[in-house]
């Protein structure tokens, strides 16, 4: 093992003893190049100065939770997956009184709005409830602001349509020199709050979770206990939507799941096309 490999260890073991945040279940290459790009970012000059600021700066450690998360997204990405929920998943949903959706891992909030507009135009956005989580207060901040580059808005129209949009997304947002605002009401029924999926428990009873492209930075161990904390807090019958490079084939959790649409990564908890026990 090399000098930065062992800083590594360490610093890993710095954040969890002085902060609480555990990283050691994060896949070793991609937490890896973070990190040298937060030397990088901060003049570290090496991962050891790295750990020593985290240890005895006050407030070091959120620019580094900044760093070392990843949010990136954008509105109705993959629209082939929003085309399903519309079409196989709010049909379901629609039987219920009250529906509660957990976004885990929700970055700067595209997917939440894009969730958010949906949910309205099936006439489902009155009775719902989203659960935006994520364990960057930075990334939470933006989200909560639901303002964004107008440069991207001319793809997320494009994704929009594919989903299955049925108006103009810019019906829903309004806009102004550089940036895009999403209207105000698409944030009613949406509670933005910190949560750790490698620390944190089960927080709400939920009928769809989705959390896409978050599990390819775990090692399989942490992504085998993150479907297991899905699993429990999904009622019999609820959803889960992963992001398309992700898997639940090798996990034990996965035989409670039984497949919407398998390609897609749609996913539902119980019924008799439940998954055998992965071996």
């Amino acid at each position: 093992m090399d000098i930065e490999d062992i800083e590594i260890q360490l610093f890993v073991r710095a954040m969890q003893l002085r902060h609480g945040h555990d990283f050691s279940e994060y896949a070793p290459a991609s937490l890896k190049r973070r990190v040298q790009q937060l030397v990088r970012t901060h003049d570290a000059g090496s991962v050891s100065e790295l750990t020593r600021r985290l240890l005895h700066e006050p407030g070091f450690v959120a620019r580094i939770i900044e760093g070392l998360s990843v949010p990136v997204s954008e509105m109705f990405r993959d629209p082939a997956v929003f085309r399903v929920l519309r079409d196989k998943v709010f049909p379901v949903l629609a039987s219920y009184p009250e529906i509660n959706i957990w976004q885990a891992g929700c970055a700067h909030g595209q997917e939440v709005y894009s969730l958010a507009i949906l949910l309205e135009e099936a006439g489902l956005y009155e009775r719902s409830r989203i659960y935006a989580t994520d364990f960057n207060d930075a990334a939470l901040a933006i989200a909560g602001e639901g303002i964004y580059a107008t440069r991207e808005a001319r793809d997320w129209s494009r994704n929009y349509l594919e989903g299955g949009g049925q108006r103009s997304l810019s019906d829903y947002y309004s806009a102004r020199y550089d940036f895009i605002k999403l209207d105000t009401r698409l944030r009613r029924n949406v509670t933005f709050f910190n949560h750790n999926l490698v620390t944190d428990e089960v927080f709400c009873e939920a009928h769809l979770i989705l959390c896409r492209n978050v599990l390819i930075y775990f090692t399989n161990t942490l992504q085998d206990r993150t479907l297991g904390l899905f699993r429990d807090s999904l009622v019999r019958g609820g959803f889960l939507c992963l992001g398309t490079r992700e898997n639940i084939d090798f996990s034990p959790a996965a035989a409670g799941f039984s497949d919407v649409d398998n390609a897609l990564r749609v996913y539902q908890v119980g019924g008799s096309g439940a998954r055998p026990l992965a071996r």
